[in-house]
């Protein structure tokens, strides 16, 4: 009986993400176009960024973002620093959540909810600890609980935590906060990365957890 109201809830939902993000995805198109050609003509081709992420359970997908960097190597062949192969458009697209936007059609295929935890790497798939992987009971999202709470400013520790809050509390109502935040968090341009950062520095597991 307890997991009706989440079965219901979980059904509603992805009727909601998949007309959602088809309206989105015609009411954007022009937008998304003409971000793809900047892309183009600023860092080349590709201009999608394809990786592999884990999704519900861990199992992995395809996740979709707009290219924020170049593929500059140094002289050995390895790739540069983030910090040192993002571009100020790049930057652009991070602080406005403009290189998410291809995410819409991770959602419409259902790999993906517009709230859930953020999805991150699969190398980090064996260095949760039992509570911290429970964040993969629910589908990844395009914002979470944690974005709102302070994003990529977050501790690992700390992200983890606020996304198995969400796993416990997930609700309509919860779902509708985080979903307004977030568009005022975008806004705001707050919690887009640790202060010196570029990018949030490696997830190496957590000892006191272990």
């Amino acid at each position: 009986m307890s997991n009706k109201p989440f079965f219901k809830y979980d059904c509603f939902k992805r009727c909601f993400d998949f007309l959602f993000a088809l309206a989105i995805l015609i009411l954007l198109l022009p937008l998304l176009f003409f971000v793809y050609f900047l892309v183009v003509s600023r860092l080349g081709y590709p201009a999608l960024f394809r990786q592999q992420r884990p999704g519900y359970r861990g199992r992995p997908f395809w996740l979709l973002k707009f290219r924020t960097m170049t593929n500059s190597c140094d002289p050995s062949g390895a790739l540069l620093p983030d910090a040192q192969r993002i571009t100020p458009f790049g930057r652009w697209l991070r602080s406005t959540s403009i290189d998410e936007l291809p995410e819409l059609f991770n959602i419409l295929r259902g790999e993906m909810s517009f709230i859930g935890p953020r999805p991150l790497l699969m190398q980090y798939l064996p260095l949760y600890s039992a509570e911290q992987a429970r964040r993969h009971d629910v589908k990844p999202g395009f914002s979470g609980w944690a974005q709102i709470n302070g994003r990529n400013a977050l501790s690992w520790e700390e992200k983890f935590r606020l996304d198995v809050w969400y796993v416990d509390h997930q609700s309509f109502w919860l779902d509708l906060r985080i979903f307004l935040l977030t568009i005022w968090k975008v806004i705001r341009r707050e919690g887009i990365s640790a202060e010196g950062e570029v990018t949030m520095a490696p997830f190496i597991g957590s000892p006191v957890s272990r």
